[in-house]
C-alpha cells in the first residue's frame, strides 16, 4: 500500500473512531456558561493535546507492547473487539462507556482540566484511537509511512479543532437527530475496522485457518 493511501485510510479510521461530533453535546454542556475567551483555548487545548496523545501512542506504544510481551496480533483482537464495542453503542446513538465514565462526567467541572480530561482524553483520544495509533505503528515502514502517519493525525486533530468551533451551529442546524445519523453512520464504519482487527489478528493467531483446504 502506498504511503497516501495508508496515511487515508488511518486518517479515517481514527476519524471515525474519535468521532468529534459526539463529543460537541458533551463540550456545549461542559463550556455553556464560559466566557468566549476561556471557551476558545479550551477548543485549542483539547484538539493539541488530543494530538500529542495519539501520536505518543503511536511512537511508544509497540514500544510498550513489547515491554509487557504483547503480540501485535493479540492487539489487534483485543482492539478490535474494544472498537467494535464502541460502534455497537454509536450504531444505537449512545455515547460509548469507553469514553466517559458517569464518575469523570462528574469530575469535569474544573474548567482548567477541561481540555484534557475529560475532552481530549478519553472523550476524543480514547482507548480505541490509541488502539488504531499502536496498531497503524506496527505496519508502517520508512519515512513517507512515519510522515503520513503524522500528517494524517494532524489533519484529524484539524478537523476536531474546526468542529469544536463550529460546534454551537452544528449543534443548532443538525439537531439532535442529525446528531444520531451521524453517531450511527460512523459507528457503522467503525464496526467495518473492527471485524478488519480482528480477522487480521486471528489469521496471524491461526494461519491455518487462511491455508485454503484441498478441493474447497
Amino acid at each position: 500500500m502506498y504511503p497516501v493511501e495508508q496515511a487515508i485510510l488511518l486518517g479515517i479510521s481514527v476519524f471515525s473512531i474519535v468521532n468529534p461530533f459526539a463529543a460537541i453535546p458533551v463540550f456545549v454542556g461542559l463550556t455553556a456558561t464560559m466566557p468566549r475567551h476561556d471557551r476558545m483555548v479550551i477548543k485549542r487545548t483539547s484538539s493539541f493535546a488530543t494530538f500529542v496523545i495519539l501520536v505518543a501512542a503511536y511512537l511508544v506504544g509497540e514500544s510498550l507492547l513489547r515491554f509487557f510481551g504483547i503480540s501485535i496480533a493479540s492487539l489487534r483482537v483485543a482492539g478490535g473487539v474494544l472498537i467494535f464495542s464502541m460502534a455497537w453503542s454509536m450504531l444505537q446513538a449512545k455515547m460509548p462507556s469507553t469514553k466517559q465514565t458517569p464518575e469523570e462526567a462528574e469530575e469535569a467541572g474544573d474548567r482548567k482540566a477541561l481540555a484534557i480530561v475529560p475532552l481530549a482524553m478519553p472523550l476524543l483520544a480514547g482507548p480505541g484511537a490509541i488502539s488504531v495509533m499502536i496498531l497503524a505503528a506496527t505496519k508502517t515502514d520508512g519515512l513517507p509511512d512515519h510522515l503520513g502517519a503524522m500528517a494524517a493525525t494532524a489533519v484529524v486533530c484539524v478537523v476536531i479543532f474546526l468542529t469544536l468551533l463550529l460546534s454551537a451551529p452544528i449543534a443548532k442546524i443538525l439537531g439532535q437527530t442529525g446528531m444520531n445519523v451521524g453517531t450511527r453512520f460512523m459507528g457503522l464504519i467503525l464496526a467495518a475496522v473492527a471485524v478488519e482487527f480482528v480477522t487480521g489478528g486471528l489469521s496471524e493467531i491461526f494461519p491455518a485457518w487462511t491455508i485454503p483446504t484441498v478441493g474447497g
